[in-house]
């Protein structure tokens, strides 16, 4: 099994809860990324292309696995930083 998806990654929770209550409101999820998403992945929508099982840190994998096509995942903490994640395929 193999997932894409994007995401946009910020340092504090309170900003990553504000851009999300912002996407389910309307806001493109392609234009928040690009504005306020601290990984490169950025530029690109963040789109981070597709991935396998073990690829990515454990609580985002998992997230990404409980979505269905199109969703937003809730808010996901990993030592990265908080996380918004939208999935976009699965093969």
């Amino acid at each position: 099994m193999e997932w894409r998806a994007s995401h946009i990654l910020v340092k504090d929770k309170t900003q990553a809860d504000e851009i999300r209550r912002k996407i389910v409101n309307g806001k493109s999820f392609s234009d928040m990324a690009r504005e306020f998403s601290t990984c490169p992945s950025k530029s690109s929508s963040g789109d981070l292309g597709w991935f396998g099982p073990g690829k990515m840190v454990g609580p985002f994998e998992e997230a990404v696995k409980r979505l269905s096509h199109g969703s937003l995942s809730p808010v996901v903490k990993t030592q990265f930083g908080y996380h918004i994640i939208k999935k976009t395929g699965e093969r």
